[in-house]
Formats: C-alpha cells, structure tokens, sequence
C-alpha cells in the first residue's frame, strides 16, 4: 500500500490549509473515553468535531475551497447543495469571506439546519425530496449562472483541508496507531489519511486508519472490490450525512491507497453509540458522526495501540434525536415493550403493574384493550411499555410476572 499516491494532497499543502483554515476554525477538544477504553482494551479518545463551529468538520474544507477562489470567481458567486453540515459550512464560510451563496436543500430538511443556513446569509432553495435532486439542481444552477459549484467531497481543496484534522490528531495523541472515520462520500477519511500516512512515514511507523459506512449506506465496499467507483441505492438509515450512494473519483482513488479497512454498522448500533455518547461522554452527536463509536461498540474495529474515533458531527434535530434515543434504548436492552393477556376482571391491571413494580422497573406506557388477535372471548390484552436497567434486568421483570401465571410476550 502506498503512502503519498500521486493525487493525494502533501503535508505542506494540508499545513497550508490549516493556516487558512485557522481564521475559522476551532481546534475541537480531544476526549478520552474511559468505557470504550475498557471495551476495546487499549486508550479511546473522542475527536469532538461536533463542537466545531457549525456543528461538523465541514467548514474546513469549504472555507479552504472558497479561500482559495480568484477575485473573479468570488465575484460570481457559490452554490452547493445539501441536506445539511456542507450547506452551513459552505454558508458560513461564504459570509466569512464576503461571497453571495445559494444553497439547494431538500424539501424535507430539518428546521434546525434550514434555519442555521439561512442564518449564515446564504439563499436556500428547496428543491426535490432526495438529496440528487437539489445535487442536480445546484448543477444547473452554476451552467445557466457562472456561480462556482462547490462539491461536498470530491475536490482536491476540500479534501486538503478535511486534512487539517489529522494533523490536529497527530498534536493532541501524538502516540496514535489507529484513526477512525465516519464514511460518506469520502472527503474527511481522505484528507485525514493523507495527514497521517505521511507523518507516520516520516517518523517510521504507522497508523491504521478504519473507515465506518451505514450498513444501508455503504457505497465503499462494493467499490473497492470492483475496483471503481460503484453507485449503489441508498436505504433508509437515521445516518444521513453519510448517505451517499456514489464515492467521489479523486477520493475513492484515495481511500483505496491510504485506508487499511472500511467496515460498516446498522442502525441499532448507531442508535447505541448514540445513547452511549449521550450518557457516558455527555457529548451530543449527529447518527453519521456517531458510527465511528458504533464501529467500537459492535466489535467491528481491532485496535492495536492508541485510537482515535472521529466525532464528525453534531448536528441533530431534536426530534430525530427523541426517536433515536428511544431505538437506543430498545436495542439496549433498556426499554421493553409486553403483550400480556389478562382474564377480563377487575384488578388485573393494577396486579401487573404492582409486580413491574416491585421488581423496581418504571412503566412509561400502558394500553388496555379487548380486541387483540388471539384472545379468548374472557381475555383482554395489556401492552405495557417498560424502562428496565438492562438485559438482566428485563429478564427478572419477565420472570416475576411469568411466577404470578401471566404469559408476557416481549414485542418489536
């Protein structure tokens, strides 16, 4: 495996972008995490680019593309399209170096992140209810207008400054021997990669660096076999900034030279990593930024050394996060929904409850009902939604109430 492929950018180029980039971005904190240190059996640390300004690493790499614009083009403008973190970074980095932007958005965007990028001054345009649609809009937009597209990934400059966060990395854990990424189209592992493959070349050693994909989302893996880029249909995954179904050409070439592993997660463990981010790190994180964690939790990483997980977002409407943390908790183990079938007579409810109770786990949420499918005609139907402390926990609920002579059924 090569260490500099000819297309990758160089570290004088990526400490060029970070003297760019430094005029707006923060250095985001370096966490270590002792839970997922015992997990994993070696030191974790958390790069926190949920905390970065804007919510996401993506201003680095839009600010350095639009620093890097003539006066001529600045002058005619910059459009790019998103369902959110490349919206407000380019936004932002627009309005930072006094340059009209338009912004194409889906339809069905999230308030938080429509209204963090018209705050920014950008014009939004709603197009289309996927993210190719205001893609091809943007596209469009550019050829009828002269405005600069500025893509999310796949340009030498974006990827260069995404590069600044691995040499952020190589200060803060300068023992590092494994770096891992949340993976969409590519931009931030490649520019990453090209940090710290160098580096480590230079000092003669190396860093693994492991990519995440969602499970319904991972365009990588297919690819790298075929040996190009392969588009693939994306499936439904609350990872969204992640959910890209074509790799960028100048970053699959990339990825395929510098990154030793892509491995891929489903929801519940986003969903976990999220819960577990939320409690153990009391850090707020977006699903795709999240999958790094999910990679550690699902036992899909072996890591020797040092580790660093990549944070990359934190951009996530609260409402997502309602739903999320409560697929969290189901998939934990923590959170236990009962289909009970009682005889049709006074008291039975409050003798369930009693027994839920006593074995000190809270019901949150009950229905009562006499038109379940398989009651007997003297039989109505209890649904009890119930927090638990966990599996062991969930099983001595369970037996209790199986000691009393119900017959709870744990349903999806």
């Amino acid at each position: 495996m090569p260490d500099s492929p000819l297309s990758a950018p160089t570290l004088n180029d990526i400490e060029e972008a970070r003297t760019t980039v430094s005029r707006v971005a923060e250095v985001t904190p370096m966490e270590t995490s002792r839970y997922l240190s015992e997990l994993l059996g070696v030191s974790v640390h958390l790069k926190c680019e949920n905390l970065q300004r804007t919510g996401s690493y993506k201003i680095r790499g839009a600010y350095n593309r639009l620093a890097r614009l003539t006066d001529e083009e600045r002058a005619r403008g910059v459009v790019a399209a998103s369902a959110g973190n490349h919206a407000q970074g380019v936004a932002f980095a627009a309005r930072e170096l006094g340059v009209k932007a338009t912004i194409f958005m889906p339809i069905g965007v999230a308030l938080p992140k429509l209204q963090a990028t018209r705050g920014y001054g950008a014009e939004v345009v709603l197009r289309g209810h996927t993210v190719e649609e205001p893609l091809r809009a943007a596209a469009e937009f550019a050829k009828s207008t002269g405005a600069i597209l500025i893509p999310p990934f796949d340009h030498i400059d974006v990827i260069t400054g995404q590069g600044t966060l691995g040499l952020e990395i190589l200060e803060q854990v300068p023992d590092v021997e494994t770096v891992i990424v949340p993976v969409g189209g590519g931009g931030l592992i490649a520019g990453v990669a090209s940090a710290l493959k160098q580096r480590a070349k230079a000092e003669g050693r190396n860093i693994r660096v492991i990519g995440v994909q969602a499970a319904n989302a991972a365009a990588y893996p297919p690819s790298l076999e075929a040996g190009h880029p392969v588009e693939i249909t994306v499936g439904p995954t609350i990872a969204d900034g992640i959910a890209v179904g074509k790799p960028g050409t100048l970053n699959f070439e990339l990825i395929r030279d510098l990154v030793d592993e892509i491995v891929t997660v489903d929801e519940d463990d986003t969903a976990k990593a999220l819960l577990v981010l939320i409690e153990r790190a009391k850090l707020v994180v977006e699903p795709a930024g999240a999958v790094s964690v999910a990679a550690i939790l699902s036992g899909k990483v072996t890591a020797t050394g040092p580790t660093v997980a990549i944070l990359s977002g934190g951009n996530i409407d609260p409402l997502v996060m309602e739903r999320v943390v409560a697929h969290g908790l189901a998939a934990s183990e923590r959170y236990l929904k009962l289909r009970i079938p009682l005889p049709d007579r006074p008291g039975q409810l409050a003798r369930t409850a009693g027994i839920v109770a006593e074995q000190n786990a809270n019901v949150v949420e009950v229905l009562h009902t006499r038109h379940g499918s398989g009651l007997q005609i003297s039989q109505v139907e209890l649904e009890l939604h119930i927090e638990t402390r966990g599996p062991e926990h969930a099983e001595h609920v369970l037996a209790a109430l199986r000691a009393a002579g119900y017959d709870p059924r744990v349903s999806g």
